[in-house]
């Protein structure tokens, strides 16, 4: 996987040790060294049929809107991240590695980012919002 090379916790007792803000901002580099992945993913699959390449749009949309959703409530302005292509910010270069691997282990990978990030998101809400008995 093209994220490999990231620094992440492994299990959910050593995500729930990090800080609110590294918390965040990790959650912020996985979703964006999805984007550009995931639009070559949608510009060279056009064979793909009608309502699979319409999943593969509408994922990549919701990683967009995730991230924007992310950095918005939990009141973080990224520019470092913002500015910078998705290599630059993962620190990865990932333009060849993800957009050369087959269909299987690119679905593999995004699956398995796309789990570490909604835990991820479970840790920050039940931080932020005790009050749901997580």
């Amino acid at each position: 996987c093209h994220t490999s090379g990231m620094l992440t916790p492994n299990g959910k007792e050593y995500a729930q040790k990090i800080p609110r803000e590294e918390l965040t901002h990790l959650i912020l580099k996985l979703l964006q060294a999805w984007k550009e992945p995931l639009s070559h993913f949608n510009q060279h699959h056009q064979e793909l049929p009608d309502d699979s390449l319409s999943k593969a749009k509408q994922i990549s949309n919701m990683v967009h809107e995730l991230k924007t959703g992310v950095e918005k409530s939990m009141g973080i302005i990224s520019n470092s991240l913002n500015g910078m292509a998705s290599s630059e910010a993962t620190g990865l270069s990932i333009s060849n590695e993800a957009n050369t691997m087959s269909d299987s282990d690119f679905i593999h990978c995004f699956r398995r980012d796309s789990n570490k990030v909604q835990s991820y998101l479970k840790i920050l809400k039940c931080r932020i919002m005790p009050e749901n008995s997580c």
